[in-house]
């Protein structure tokens, strides 16, 4: 049976970008999305057009039986091989005096148990203790968890360091059943998602405080993440590499 990378959050930035890098290699995709549906299945057209294979599906992955259905419509596919947990919001920015419960769990509910109830899923699918022949797990996390985000989106900062945290225990809860798990922490990273927090131009704002001087694309932090999906990081685990910059 073929083999299936399923990417959270496909639809735009660095999912997206990941969907084509991974596409592009020959692998089997499937990517979720919330609400993009259009941009979803434009990226399915562009991945065709080059001669690959992408199949988006709804989710939000806020919500356990949406992940469970994707799970399901992506066992349809093949074996599942790789995850990505990209899915990810932030929400505009503030101090933490001004954030209100319902905000904090949409974020936390996402970023973080949306993550955890995804590698749940793919843990069982790919153990080998449990029945599978292995694969690997990379979250998305970053450099916010290590910067904390002041006076901007703490509960953002603190969803990703919940993360990191998570990528830890579980890449040594799984070493000896073929599954390696790892994360990537983006910098400033030009996509969509500062427009989601009313600052679209950050990127431009902050890159001063960058060494490189510059922000990244979605496709340097594809990159990293395939690499750690890739045989060439065979004795990787519980690893972080920082897509940042050197910020």
């Amino acid at each position: 049976m073929r083999e299936v990378l399923l990417i959270t959050g496909g639809s735009r930035g660095i999912g997206a970008a990941t969907v084509r890098l991974a596409a592009r290699a020959g692998q089997v995709v499937a990517f979720s999305y919330r609400e993009a549906r259009d941009a979803a299945h434009a990226l399915c057209d562009e991945v065709a057009a080059f001669g690959g294979e992408a199949h988006a599906f709804r989710a939000d992955v806020a919500s356990e039986s949406d992940i469970l259905q994707l799970f399901t419509e992506v066992d349809h596919l093949g074996t599942l091989k790789g995850l990505v947990n990209n899915a990810g919001i932030a929400e505009r920015q503030t101090r933490l005096v001004d954030m209100d419960l319902a905000r904090l769990r949409r974020v936390f509910e996402t970023n973080l148990i949306g993550s955890m109830l995804c590698a749940r899923e793919a843990v069982k699918r790919m153990s080998t203790r449990l029945g599978g022949s292995g694969g690997g797990i990379v979250n998305v996390s970053s450099a916010a968890s290590r910067l904390g985000s002041p006076g901007e989106y703490v509960d953002y900062a603190a969803s990703k360091g919940g993360l990191d945290t998570f990528t830890l225990g579980l890449a040594k809860e799984v070493a000896l059943e073929g599954i390696r798990v790892n994360a990537v922490r983006p910098g400033l990273i030009y996509t969509d998602i500062h427009d989601s927090y009313g600052d679209p131009t950050r990127v431009e704002r902050l890159q001063g405080n960058v060494p490189m001087q510059r922000g990244g694309t979605a496709e340097e932090v594809a990159e990293a993440i395939l690499w750690l999906l890739s045989p060439a990081a065979s004795y990787c685990i519980a690893n972080f590499i920082d897509v940042s910059g050197g910020r």
